[in-house]
Protein backbone atom coordinates (compact mmCIF):
# COMPACT_ATOMS: atom_id res chain seq x y z
CA UNK A 1 0.00 0.00 0.00
CA UNK A 2 1.59 3.40 -1.28
CA UNK A 3 1.54 5.58 1.51
CA UNK A 4 0.43 9.05 0.46
CA UNK A 5 1.96 12.75 1.72
CA UNK A 6 0.38 14.42 4.65
CA UNK A 7 -1.49 17.80 3.12
CA UNK A 8 0.52 20.71 3.80
CA UNK A 9 -1.05 22.86 5.69
CA UNK A 10 0.78 26.28 5.41
CA UNK A 11 0.61 26.27 1.83
CA UNK A 12 -3.47 25.63 1.95
CA UNK A 13 -3.44 28.59 4.28
CA UNK A 14 -1.40 30.36 2.00
CA UNK A 15 -3.49 29.79 -0.97
CA UNK A 16 -6.42 30.57 1.43
CA UNK A 17 -5.19 33.70 2.60
CA UNK A 18 -4.22 35.26 -1.26
CA UNK A 19 -7.56 34.27 -2.23
CA UNK A 20 -9.07 36.23 0.61
CA UNK A 21 -7.04 39.29 -0.72
CA UNK A 22 -8.04 39.00 -4.05
CA UNK A 23 -11.64 38.63 -3.42
CA UNK A 24 -11.85 41.43 -0.93
CA UNK A 25 -9.85 44.00 -3.10
CA UNK A 26 -12.39 42.87 -6.10
CA UNK A 27 -15.51 42.94 -4.15
CA UNK A 28 -15.25 46.67 -2.64
CA UNK A 29 -14.06 47.62 -6.05
CA UNK A 30 -17.07 45.97 -7.84
CA UNK A 31 -19.67 47.00 -5.38
CA UNK A 32 -18.36 49.22 -2.97
CA UNK A 33 -17.78 48.97 1.01
CA UNK A 34 -20.69 48.99 2.78
CA UNK A 35 -21.95 46.21 0.18
CA UNK A 36 -19.15 43.92 0.69
CA UNK A 37 -19.74 41.41 3.39
CA UNK A 38 -17.20 38.69 4.89
CA UNK A 39 -19.84 36.00 3.70
CA UNK A 40 -19.34 37.30 0.18
CA UNK A 41 -15.43 37.48 0.83
CA UNK A 42 -15.83 33.94 1.35
CA UNK A 43 -18.06 32.81 -1.29
CA UNK A 44 -15.68 34.42 -3.96
CA UNK A 45 -12.86 33.17 -2.11
CA UNK A 46 -13.79 29.96 -1.81
CA UNK A 47 -13.85 29.08 2.26
CA UNK A 48 -15.78 29.04 4.57
CA UNK A 49 -16.83 32.31 6.69
CA UNK A 50 -15.09 30.79 9.74
CA UNK A 51 -11.73 30.53 7.61
CA UNK A 52 -11.98 34.69 7.30
CA UNK A 53 -13.09 35.07 11.50
CA UNK A 54 -10.07 33.25 12.35
CA UNK A 55 -7.91 35.02 10.90
CA UNK A 56 -9.64 38.95 11.23
CA UNK A 57 -12.06 39.99 13.52
CA UNK A 58 -13.96 42.24 10.46
CA UNK A 59 -14.18 43.25 6.97
CA UNK A 60 -12.31 46.56 7.52
CA UNK A 61 -9.24 44.45 8.79
CA UNK A 62 -9.57 41.98 5.63
CA UNK A 63 -9.18 44.41 3.18
CA UNK A 64 -6.68 46.52 5.13
CA UNK A 65 -4.33 43.94 5.05
CA UNK A 66 -5.11 42.97 1.71
CA UNK A 67 -3.96 46.67 0.86
CA UNK A 68 -0.61 46.24 3.04
CA UNK A 69 -0.24 43.09 0.93
CA UNK A 70 -0.85 44.89 -2.34
CA UNK A 71 1.09 47.58 -1.77
CA UNK A 72 3.87 45.30 -0.56
CA UNK A 73 4.20 43.43 -3.77
CA UNK A 74 3.53 46.56 -6.13
CA UNK A 75 6.64 48.04 -4.08
CA UNK A 76 9.09 45.04 -4.70
CA UNK A 77 7.65 44.91 -8.29
CA UNK A 78 9.19 48.37 -9.04
CA UNK A 79 12.07 47.40 -7.47
CA UNK A 80 11.84 49.00 -4.19
CA UNK A 81 11.93 48.59 -0.26
CA UNK A 82 8.54 47.95 1.09
CA UNK A 83 9.71 49.49 4.47
CA UNK A 84 12.00 52.44 3.57
CA UNK A 85 12.32 55.58 1.31
CA UNK A 86 15.43 55.51 -0.44
CA UNK A 87 18.58 57.01 1.12
CA UNK A 88 21.13 57.99 -1.96
CA UNK A 89 22.52 61.44 -0.13
CA UNK A 90 20.28 63.19 -2.89
CA UNK A 91 16.87 64.42 -0.96
CA UNK A 92 15.26 65.82 -4.55
CA UNK A 93 15.60 62.40 -6.31
CA UNK A 94 14.50 59.91 -3.91
CA UNK A 95 11.62 61.71 -2.88
CA UNK A 96 10.46 62.39 -6.79
CA UNK A 97 11.46 58.54 -7.35
CA UNK A 98 8.79 57.33 -4.27
CA UNK A 99 6.42 59.92 -5.80
CA UNK A 100 6.53 58.57 -9.43
CA UNK A 101 6.33 55.33 -8.11
CA UNK A 102 3.14 56.14 -6.09
CA UNK A 103 1.86 57.70 -9.48
CA UNK A 104 2.13 54.38 -10.83
CA UNK A 105 0.55 52.16 -7.70
CA UNK A 106 -2.34 54.90 -7.79
CA UNK A 107 -3.44 54.19 -11.34
CA UNK A 108 -3.29 50.60 -11.62
CA UNK A 109 -6.17 49.05 -12.07
CA UNK A 110 -5.67 46.63 -8.75
CA UNK A 111 -5.67 49.29 -6.75
CA UNK A 112 -7.10 52.32 -7.97
CA UNK A 113 -10.62 51.18 -7.72
CA UNK A 114 -10.47 49.16 -4.39
CA UNK A 115 -8.41 52.34 -3.23
CA UNK A 116 -11.00 54.92 -4.02
CA UNK A 117 -13.76 52.61 -2.73
CA UNK A 118 -11.85 52.49 0.79
CA UNK A 119 -11.43 56.19 0.85
CA UNK A 120 -14.97 57.50 -0.15
CA UNK A 121 -16.27 54.84 2.74
CA UNK A 122 -13.49 56.19 5.35
CA UNK A 123 -14.59 60.08 4.89
CA UNK A 124 -18.13 59.09 6.15
CA UNK A 125 -17.27 55.92 8.65
CA UNK A 126 -15.29 57.09 11.43
CA UNK A 127 -14.25 54.37 12.87
CA UNK A 128 -13.33 52.74 9.21
CA UNK A 129 -11.41 56.09 8.33
CA UNK A 130 -9.48 55.98 11.68
CA UNK A 131 -8.07 52.29 10.84
CA UNK A 132 -7.01 53.13 7.37
CA UNK A 133 -4.99 55.93 8.84
CA UNK A 134 -3.85 54.16 11.53
CA UNK A 135 -2.96 50.66 9.69
CA UNK A 136 -2.23 51.81 6.46
CA UNK A 137 -1.58 55.75 5.91
CA UNK A 138 0.39 56.45 9.45
CA UNK A 139 3.22 53.72 8.64
CA UNK A 140 3.61 54.97 5.37
CA UNK A 141 3.80 58.61 6.26
CA UNK A 142 6.63 57.59 8.91
CA UNK A 143 8.93 56.69 6.24
CA UNK A 144 9.37 60.03 4.96
CA UNK A 145 9.24 61.15 8.24
CA UNK A 146 12.62 58.58 8.59
CA UNK A 147 14.09 59.90 5.52
CA UNK A 148 13.57 63.55 5.80
CA UNK A 149 15.41 63.38 9.79
CA UNK A 150 18.19 61.69 8.06
CA UNK A 151 18.30 64.61 5.61
CA UNK A 152 18.35 67.13 8.24
CA UNK A 153 21.69 65.03 10.01
CA UNK A 154 23.15 65.44 6.64
CA UNK A 155 22.69 69.04 6.38
CA UNK A 156 20.09 68.56 3.24
CA UNK A 157 16.80 70.37 5.70
CA UNK A 158 16.68 73.08 8.47
CA UNK A 159 17.28 71.62 11.64
CA UNK A 160 13.96 73.18 12.62
CA UNK A 161 11.78 71.55 10.24
CA UNK A 162 9.31 69.01 11.70
CA UNK A 163 9.61 66.51 9.39
CA UNK A 164 5.89 65.22 9.72
CA UNK A 165 4.61 68.77 8.78
CA UNK A 166 6.83 68.82 5.77
CA UNK A 167 5.99 65.76 4.41
CA UNK A 168 2.28 67.26 3.56
CA UNK A 169 3.80 69.57 1.29
CA UNK A 170 4.45 66.69 -1.34
CA UNK A 171 1.98 64.31 0.02
CA UNK A 172 -1.08 65.95 0.81
CA UNK A 173 -1.06 67.53 -2.98
CA UNK A 174 -0.83 64.58 -4.36
CA UNK A 175 -3.22 62.62 -2.60
CA UNK A 176 -5.89 65.56 -2.72
CA UNK A 177 -5.72 65.63 -6.80
CA UNK A 178 -5.97 62.03 -7.22
CA UNK A 179 -9.07 61.81 -4.96
CA UNK A 180 -10.87 64.30 -6.11
CA UNK A 181 -9.69 64.40 -10.02
CA UNK A 182 -9.14 68.02 -9.88
CA UNK A 183 -6.14 67.77 -12.69
CA UNK A 184 -3.42 66.04 -14.25
CA UNK A 185 -1.29 63.59 -11.80
CA UNK A 186 1.84 62.48 -13.66
CA UNK A 187 5.99 62.71 -13.04
CA UNK A 188 6.06 66.09 -13.87
CA UNK A 189 3.59 66.95 -11.47
CA UNK A 190 5.33 65.50 -8.04
CA UNK A 191 8.80 66.15 -9.14
CA UNK A 192 7.25 70.08 -9.26
CA UNK A 193 5.93 69.15 -5.73
CA UNK A 194 9.05 67.91 -4.42
CA UNK A 195 11.00 71.18 -6.30
CA UNK A 196 8.17 73.40 -4.46
CA UNK A 197 8.62 71.46 -1.33
CA UNK A 198 12.36 71.72 -0.89
CA UNK A 199 12.86 74.96 -2.27
CA UNK A 200 9.67 76.87 -1.91
CA UNK A 201 8.08 79.66 -4.62
CA UNK A 202 10.00 82.98 -3.56
CA UNK A 203 12.78 83.89 -6.26
CA UNK A 204 16.05 81.88 -5.56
Amino acid sequence: MVSKPAPDATRRSERSRRAIYAAALALVGEVGYPKTTVEAIAARAGVGKQTIYRWWSSKADVLLEAFLDLAGQSAQAAGQEADAVPDTGDLAADLKAVLRATVDELFDPRFEVPARALAAEGVVNEQLGREVVAKLLEPQLQLYVTRLRSAQDAGAVRADVDPRIALELFVSPLAQRWLQRSGPVSYAYTDTLVEYALHGIAPR
